[in-house]
C-alpha cells in the first residue's frame, strides 16, 4: 500500500477539560485510506496553527499572490479567551473546513502538513488526567444538526453501559473488554459497532456485549414494522444460524426489524430471517465506498450468539420469536394480497361502459299529423 492519505474527516463534537486547567478540544473521526478511524482530539489554537502553516506552503492556494485562485477555505482567527459559546458557535464553520480540506487537489490534502497533524498523537489515546478533577464534560454534534450547531445545548450525558461478557479485539481500531467493564457510549451505529471509551482507551465495541445500567435497552429499538422497507444486499453471506437467511449482492430484501446488535429481520419474498444490517443498502441511496470498506470489516456478533453472559437483565429482556416474525410478516403479505385481489376484481366493474339508454322509435306519419303542430306536419307533406 501507498502513503497514508486521509479520507473523510468528521466533526463529533467537543469536550470540556478541567485538567490542567479548563480548556475546549474538539473530536474529530478521522477515517484513513487503510480503512482504519481513529478519533482525534485538537484545540482550536492548534488548528489554527496549523491553518496559517498550510497557507505558507500554499500561496497560490490560499489567495496570497492572487485572492481569486483561493481554494484554501477560510478560518477565523482564535478569540482572546475562547469559551464554550464561541468553541460551540464555531463548530459549523469546523465542519465545512474539513469537508473542504480532504476535497482539495491531493498535493493539499494528501501533504504530510495535513496526514501528520490528524495522526493519531499519544495523548489521543491517553489524555492527561487527574483523579481528583472531574470528567471531561462531552458534547456531542447530533446528525441532524451538523448543519445548523446552535441547535445543540448540551452537555450530552453520555450513556454508561456495562460489558455481560469478555471481548477480545480483532484490529486496531477496536477496544477489548472485560465482563463488567463501564464504558461510555459515544456513538451508536445501525451496523451494530459503537464507539466507546473506557478510562483512557477508545474503540469500537459490538453492541451485542453491552446492557445499560438503568434497565433493558430494547426501548431504543424501533418496533417491528410489517410493511418493510426496501435494501439492497451490497455484501453476500452465507447463514450460519438457523434462524438467519442467505443472500447474494445485488438481492432486494424489506427490513421489518431493526436491532441494536446489528442484525436485522428481514423479509426476502415469503421466508424471514437475520441478515447483518452492515451488509445493507437503502434502496435509492448510493454509496461508492461502502463495498471497499465492507472488505475489511466483518458482522458484529449476534446477541444471542454470546455464551455465558452475565446480564442482570437476561431474564427481564423482550424477545420476539422468530415465529412470530414468520408468522406475522405471513399475515401482512396475505392481507396485502386480498387487498389486491379486492381491487382487481373492483376494477372491471369500474371500467365496464355503461349502457347507453334506448332510442325510442321514430313517430308514424299518421301520429304526427294527429298530434303535431301545423309547422311539423308541413314537414313531411
Amino acid at each position: 500500500m501507498g502513503d497514508a492519505f486521509i479520507r473523510h474527516i468528521e466533526l463529533l463534537g467537543y469536550e470540556k477539560r478541567f485538567f490542567p486547567s479548563q480548556h475546549y478540544v474538539y473530536m474529530f473521526l478521522v477515517k484513513w485510506n487503510d480503512l482504519s478511524e481513529k478519533v482525534v482530539y485538537r484545540r482550536f489554537t492548534e488548528i489554527y496553527e496549523f491553518h496559517k502553516t498550510l497557507k505558507e506552503m500554499f500561496p497560490i492556494e490560499s489567495g496570497d499572490i492572487n485572492t481569486e485562485n483561493r481554494i484554501i477555505p477560510h478560518l477565523p482567527a482564535p478569540k482572546w479567551f475562547d469559551g464554550q459559546r464561541s468553541t460551540e458557535n464555531r463548530q459549523g464553520t469546523l465542519a465545512e473546513y474539513c469537508y473542504t480540506l480532504v476535497n482539495l487537489p491531493h498535493k493539499i490534502s494528501r501533504c504530510l502538513h495535513v496526514v501528520n497533524f490528524f495522526k493519531v498523537r499519544h495523548d489521543d489515546m491517553n489524555p492527561v488526567t487527574d483523579s481528583l478533577i472531574k470528567k471531561p464534560e462531552v458534547f456531542l454534534l447530533p446528525k441532524d444538526s451538523k448543519k445548523n450547531p446552535t441547535d445543540i445545548t448540551g452537555p450530552i450525558v453520555l450513556q454508561t453501559y456495562r460489558a455481560i461478557a469478555d471481548y477480545e479485539k480483532s484490529s486496531t481500531s477496536e477496544m477489548t473488554l472485560k465482563a463488567e467493564d463501564m464504558v461510555d457510549v459515544v456513538e451508536k451505529s445501525e451496523n451494530g459497532w459503537w464507539f466507546c471509551q473506557l478510562k483512557n482507551k477508545r474503540g469500537w465495541v459490538p453492541a451485542a456485549y453491552l446492557e445499560p445500567m438503568d434497565g433493558p435497552d430494547e426501548s431504543e429499538e424501533q418496533e417491528p414494522n410489517y410493511a418493510g422497507e426496501s435494501y439492497v444486499v451490497q455484501k453476500s453471506y452465507t447463514a450460519v444460524e438457523e434462524d438467519e437467511l442467505t443472500l447474494r449482492e445485488g438481492d432486494t430484501i424489506e427490513v421489518i426489524h431493526k436491532l441494536l446488535d446489528g442484525w436485522w429481520v428481514i423479509r426476502k419474498d415469503e421466508t424471514t430471517g437475520y441478515y447483518p444490517s452492515m451488509y445493507l443498502q437503502k434502496a435509492g441511496e448510493v454509496n461508492i465506498s461502502m463495498k471497499s470498506e465492507l472488505r475489511n470489516w466483518s458482522a458484529p456478533p449476534r446477541r444471542s450468539t454470546i455464551r455465558n453472559a452475565k446480564s442482570i437483565h437476561k431474564q427481564g429482556r423482550k424477545q420476539i420469536s422468530q415465529e412470530t416474525y414468520r408468522r406475522n410478516s405471513k399475515k401482512y403479505i396475505q392481507s396485502q394480497y386480498k387487498t389486491n385481489a379486492i381491487i382487481e376484481k373492483n376494477e372491471p366493474q369500474e371500467n365496464t361502459t355503461k349502457a347507453q339508454p334506448a332510442v325510442p322509435p321514430r313517430p308514424s306519419k299518421d301520429v304526427i299529423l294527429n298530434r303535431c303542430t301545423e309547422s311539423t306536419r308541413r314537414k313531411i307533406l
